[in-house]
């Protein structure tokens, strides 16, 4: 947890540096973390390129309950962000 606080207050800080649309940025609460296996690095790799292109279609909320109930994961959609 240590680690993701880290990460969001110094790359907000930096973000906030790039211009006047970003001065009001800031991190939701909590944070999403999964491992992937070795041999799904390469279309995890593929997914992260293209995903500007995928959001377009395809809403995050409903991206992320699909690939929980896939893996039968058990979650709270109140945990789920917007």
């Amino acid at each position: 947890m240590k680690l993701v606080q880290e990460i969001k207050a110094h790359s907000s800080k930096w973000i906030k540096t790039k211009g006047k649309k970003y001065k009001t940025f800031f991190w939701q609460d909590g944070y999403g973390a999964f491992s992937v296996s070795k041999e799904n690095v390469y279309p995890v790799i593929h997914y992260i390129k293209n995903q500007r292109q995928h959001h377009k279609h395809a809403h995050y909320k409903d991206e992320l309950i699909a690939i929980l109930q896939k893996h039968k994961l058990d979650y709270d959609e109140k945990y789920i962000w917007e």
